[in-house]
Parts: structure tokens; C-alpha cells; sequence
């Protein structure tokens, strides 16, 4: 058996026929058809009116920020289980990012602990779709509109997720994606933007360009940003949209084969998915109980030398050196970081490969059984 890794992008003759038409045109860089036509259709896809595309889903997130008037001081509620640009991206918009916990049922923002952490200074929440599955955004809106509160939804890895048949990026003020080279669609770096706030789509497409006048070439009226992406990665972009609903259909076949193999072991948790909420399932996500941070490491070693490639859970940002300031109780977060893994499910993936990874993972956890 070859080396398996964690996850690999799934490019055809779609990607690669407008990639080549992108460069033959001569627009390589941040102007060009592509560009124009992916923005269109990701905000179709989306539900949205708007689709800002950028050089990758950190910057969307800290250009979302901007735009929502995040300022010095200004305290944003970020889940405690996420990857860390969740909360660099408040950073970098002079903001204070609070830390609070997950529900166990979605691994996503529990709204209830959301709700404890709003404070006069709260400018903005951002809910992270984490692993592909939706954050509880019927809830999340209520409690933010009561309270006069910026919603970005963090969903750059949930493209295509949905609650009751509306799709993720659609629900709050602005919403952010990320193109990077292992997600559900890929143009190997960037991220995207979408809104229905004409105003502020506005503003994030000058900020985007260096504040630079529409009118008035070459006339800036604020500081802005190169946060622009390519023609030839969005000629990239477009095709992996044309392809992702079976792009999404595939990555669920792996998942539910996944859920054949384990069915029945006692003590292993795989994706959640909550009643109502369509999971696109980014990555294959396995908690087992008997797992601390040691004997998962040991674990992830062991399956490394059988060929077979593993990552962590993201582990709680109030852990990371830098944060923890401003954090609220979060033991579930705690708790499900530490015994979790992501295994190879990626598009493409054989059913040999997926049966050969179950077969080694669960021998694995019989021995720490005994």
C-alpha cells in the first residue's frame, strides 16, 4: 500500500482548459473574465447577491472585519475549537477575540455560551462552520440581532453545507470561504466574500484594491489592502464550481463508508450531523474516548509508519501562547480537541484505501483496550 495523505485536490481537464485559456489570454493576474464569472456563480451558489474574491480565506476573514467596522478594542466571539486565523483575523483588525465553547452536538459555536460571553464592547461574532458542518444560525441570528450584533460566518471549510435547504455564507451580514489546496474546492491559494449588503460589498472591493477611487485612477482615499486574487486561479475556481455538487456527493459516499467500518465500535464518535443541517464533511473526523493528547500522538505515529496519514483536531485557541487573555469556560472544546483525529477522505480516495485505513485504526484501538 502507498503512502495515504490526509487529503489531495481533485483536478480534471475542467481545470485544466480554463487554467490554459486563463493563460493564453494573457490576463494572469487580478483582472480577467474568470475573476468576473467565478464571483458571479459562487454567489448563485451561495444564495447571495454578492461574491468578493480574494487571495485566501484569512484575508477574506480580516476584509470582512474591516468592512463590518471592527475597530481598536472591539471585542469579536470566536469558538474556542477553530483554526487559529479565526482569531489572528480579529487581531489583525485591532480586535479583542473572545474565546468561548462548542456544542457537542454540531462542534460548531454553542450559542448559549455566545449569548453569556456579549458585552457592551462585542462588535461582531463569527461562527465557524467547523469540519464541514453548519454552526446553529437560526439561534446565532436571533441572539445577534437582539442584541445589534455583526454576524461573519466563518465557512471556509463548509462549501455547500446547509440548514433546512439554505446554504451556509447566506445567513449572516457577510460570510467568508477559503480556495486553499485541501478543501472541499480548491484554486490552491484563495478565499471569497459574499454578502447581500450592496453597501458593504462596495466597500470590501475598494479596501480589497488598495482604496483606490473607481472614479479617480490611481487615487486612494484610505488605506487599503492587495488582497486581490488571479484570473488564473479563479479559471481554476469556476471549474471546481461547475463540479461540486458531485464533488460534495463524493466526499459524502467516503464518509458513509467510513461509517460502515466503524459501525459497532464501542467508544468511537465520527462526524456529527444535527437534524435539519446538511454536513459536506471537509475532513473525516474521529473522536475515540480513550484517547488523552500522549496516547493520540502515539497513535498518529503508529498509523504514520503503516502509510497512512492523520492530523490532530484543531487544538483550543485559549490553549495557543498568544491568546487566553479573554476566554470563557470551554471543557467541551477542551475535551473534544484532545482525543480527536482527521483521517485521509479526500475525493478520489479508493475503497481499498478507506477499508485499509479502518482496518489499521481499529486494531489499534482493540490494543489500547487492553
Amino acid at each position: 500500500m502507498d503512502f495515504i495523505p490526509i487529503s489531495r485536490p481533485s483536478l480534471g481537464e475542467l481545470e485544466r482548459k480554463y487554467l490554459l485559456d486563463a493563460f493564453d489570454s494573457g490576463w494572469i493576474s487580478s483582472l480577467g473574465r474568470y475573476i468576473d464569472e467565478f464571483e458571479k456563480r459562487f454567489a448563485a451558489f451561495c444564495g447571495t447577491v454578492h461574491a468578493i474574491a480574494v487571495s485566501n480565506g484569512t484575508v477574506a476573514l480580516h476584509l470582512a472585519l474591516e468592512g463590518v467596522g471592527v475597530k481598536e478594542g472591539d471585542e469579536v466571539i470566536v469558538p474556542d475549537l477553530t483554526f487559529v486565523a479565526t482569531a489572528n483575523a480579529v487581531r489583525h483588525a485591532n480586535g479583542v477575540p473572545v474565546m468561548v465553547d462548542v456544542d457537542p452536538e454540531t462542534l460548531c459555536m454553542d450559542p448559549v455560551a455566545m449569548e453569556r460571553a456579549i458585552t457592551p464592547k462585542t462588535r461582531a461574532v463569527i461562527p465557524v462552520h467547523l469540519y464541514g458542518h453548519p454552526s446553529d444560525m437560526y439561534r446565532i441570528m436571533g441572539i445577534a440581532k437582539a442584541r445589534g450584533i455583526d454576524v461573519v460566518e466563518d465557512a471556509a471549510e463548509a462549501h455547500g453545507a446547509e440548514i433546512g435547504g439554505k446554504r451556509v455564507g447566506s445567513f449572516g451580514r457577510c460570510a467568508i470561504f477559503s480556495f486553499y489546496g485541501n478543501k472541499i474546492m480548491t484554486t490552491g491559494e484563495g478565499g471569497m466574500i459574499t454578502t447581500d449588503d450592496g453597501e458593504l460589498a462596495g466597500r470590501l472591493r475598494l479596501l480589497r484594491d488598495h482604496g483606490m477611487s473607481k472614479e479617480k485612477k490611481y487615487w486612494h482615499t484610505e488605506i487599503g489592502y492587495n488582497y486581490r486574487t488571479t484570473n488564473l486561479q479563479a479559471a481554476i475556481g469556476l471549474a471546481q464550481l461547475q463540479r461540486i455538487d458531485s464533488l460534495i456527493e463524493q466526499k459524502r459516499a467516503v464518509i458513509e463508508r467510513y461509517r460502515r467500518n466503524f459501525s459497532g465500535m464501542m467508544r468511537v464518535t465520527l462526524n456529527p450531523c444535527k437534524p435539519g443541517f446538511k454536513n459536506t464533511y471537509w475532513m473525516l473526523c474521529l473522536s475515540f474516548d480513550g484517547w488523552k493528547e500522549q496516547s493520540r500522538s502515539a497513535s498518529m505515529a503508529e498509523l504514520k509508519q503503516r502509510k497512512i496519514d492523520t492530523r490532530p483536531f484543531f487544538y483550543p485557541l485559549s490553549d495557543m501562547p498568544m491568546y487566553g487573555s479573554l476566554v470563557h469556560e470551554t471543557p467541551v472544546a477542551h475535551e473534544l480537541s484532545y482525543k480527536g483525529i482527521n483521517l485521509p477522505s479526500y475525493v478520489g480516495i479508493s475503497n481499498e484505501q478507506i477499508d485499509y485505513i479502518c482496518e489499521n485504526v481499529v486494531s489499534l484501538l482493540e490494543l489500547s483496550r487492553s
